[in-house]
């Protein structure tokens, strides 16, 4: 038997591989190496440095319920926060030298006959691992748009996920395209410096007043009291369980679901004066179809005068503009895409290549069997493999949420086969087909499959027209990742 350099990879460090690294030490698993393609730590968080950048949920639930932070400044933390207590985390927890930064992952090879996985690297190199865990975020490979004549802009062009800080906007003609999450951050935060500010949008974004507000000194006090992170803890995930897991699983279960885009509205009617533009900012869709955006200053922004909303759809790029169908082309010196992210593709998720036994594509095993995996971490076919943001898995609540209970399944799993010395765990197939039909069956309640959500142009839609979200609470999936059946997974040898 072939004997691995180590006894798990994980691939990522982000909170997802964080957390993971933790979870493992804590069980005794210390011979594990962690690769990841930046210089540093925090995954979305490192990637993501566009001005305006924050979390959308409050800072109280975005962080590990084991480490608790007394250090944030706002109700919602900004990005640099978020940075910080990434490497807060990995020096407290002794992460460090077990992280290989400035290492991409560009393809996992199976074993099948020595049972372990092989990954090859940039730089160069093969790294060998009985075990493989996926913690890939799915807000990190940016989306570049399908327009003609987007490589031929002469100007300056930069994704809000590859932000150049070196580019001074003051005095541009800048061009945003897209209205999504990041684009409601970013925008509110260059409209004061530039020229003129072009917001091209193809589907509005349902947009909510943002309880922000700066952390005083007597609450952040109160955050180191015994039992007081406690208490904001569970206060804030009551908050975003009720603001948006049981609006969007619940949908036809829950009539305050459907009373949002009424208070959606009258926030519109309270915000922008031009009820032109206003009408422009009204979506046409149920509120939580695609994830909603929480600023207090996005939708007031289309009041400034030289800022200006264009609907019409863009027909090109030239070199020094973006022409639209309608005939106009509005010159631009700074072209900014604020399109997203690849997150319900099967060819980018994970951002490597996975090659199971006998040749078997992970990509191709999703785009023909459509996107799948038990409890969201395993799938059939792909043994010693094990991934924190998989299909079915997140139910929209906290991405820490998600992390604690997924990498709890998967030290589940090692523990067991550590304990019984087995070299292979796979999942069943009987076990991964009866999940998925769980899902099937449940989804009806979901907010997604009521007929406004056709006009949403929701990233949540993946190619097969299914949204891998878990119909479930976040109680409910800490509770089955720790009570699944050991025996759906198959230990051998």
């Amino acid at each position: 038997m072939t004997t691995p350099e180590y006894d798990t990879v994980i691939v990522g460090a982000g909170f997802s591989g964080i957390g993971a690294a933790i979870k493992l030490d804590n069980a005794g698993m210390g011979n594990y190496l962690v690769l990841e393609a930046g210089d540093g730590p925090g995954g979305t968080w490192y990637w993501n440095t566009y001005p305006g950048i924050a979390v959308d949920i409050p800072s109280f639930s975005y962080q590990f319920s084991f480490e608790k932070s007394p250090d944030w400044t706002r109700s919602y933390a900004p990005g640099h926060e978020l940075k910080a207590y990434a490497e807060h985390c990995v020096d407290k927890y002794g992460l460090r030298h077990k992280i290989r930064f400035n290492t991409k992952v560009l393809a996992a090879d199976f074993d099948d006959d020595a049972n372990l996985w092989h990954l090859r690297t940039d730089p160069g190199g093969v790294v060998t691992a009985r075990f493989l865990i996926n913690a890939c975020g799915v807000l990190i490979t940016p989306n570049f748009p399908d327009i003609d004549g987007v490589d031929s802009f002469s100007g300056v062009t930069m994704h809000t996920a590859r932000w150049d800080h070196g580019q001074d906007l003051t005095g541009k003609r800048v061009a945003v395209i897209g209205t999504g999450a990041s684009a409601v951050q970013v925008i509110p935060e260059i409209a004061p410096i530039v020229e003129r500010l072009t917001v091209f949008q193809r589907t509005p974004i349902w947009c909510f007043p943002k309880p922000d507000v700066p952390l005083p000194p007597v609450v952040r006090k109160l955050m180191r009291l015994p039992g007081g992170h406690t208490v904001q803890r569970w206060l804030s995930q009551a908050y975003v369980e009720l603001t948006f897991t049981l609006p969007a699983q619940y949908f036809t279960l829950n009539p305050m679901a459907k009373r949002m885009s009424k208070f959606g509205e009258a926030y519109l009617r309270q915000q922008v004066r031009d009820p032109v533009v206003r009408d422009k900012l009204t979506p046409r869709y149920a509120v939580g179809c695609k994830r909603p955006g929480f600023h207090n200053t996005y939708l007031s922004t289309f009041n400034r005068a030289n800022v200006e909303l264009v609907t019409e759809p863009i027909d090109k790029i030239t070199g020094t503009g973006v022409a639209t169908a309608d005939g106009q082309t509005r010159d631009i010196d700074v072209l900014i895409l604020a399109t997203g992210f690849k997150v319900m593709d099967p060819d980018s998720v994970p951002t490597y290549a996975v090659t199971g036994p006998g040749g078997r594509s992970l990509s191709s095993y999703w785009n023909e069997q459509r996107l799948q995996a038990y409890e969201g971490v395993s799938a059939p076919g792909f043994p010693n493999f094990f991934t924190v943001f998989g299909p079915y898995g997140y139910v929209g609540s906290s991405y820490f949420a998600l992390i604690e209970a997924q990498t709890h399944h998967i030290v589940r799993c090692l523990t067991h086969a550590r304990l019984n010395r087995a070299t292979r765990v796979e999942v069943k197939q009987e076990a991964n087909d009866r999940y998925f039909a769980e899902m099937m069956r449940k989804r009806h309640r979901q907010i997604f499959w009521q007929d406004s959500c056709k006009l949403a142009n929701s990233y949540y839609f993946d190619p097969n027209g299914d949204v891998p979200l878990r119909p479930a609470t976040t109680l409910e999936a800490h509770w089955r990742a720790r009570r699944f059946p050991l025996d759906d997974y198959a230990f051998s040898a």
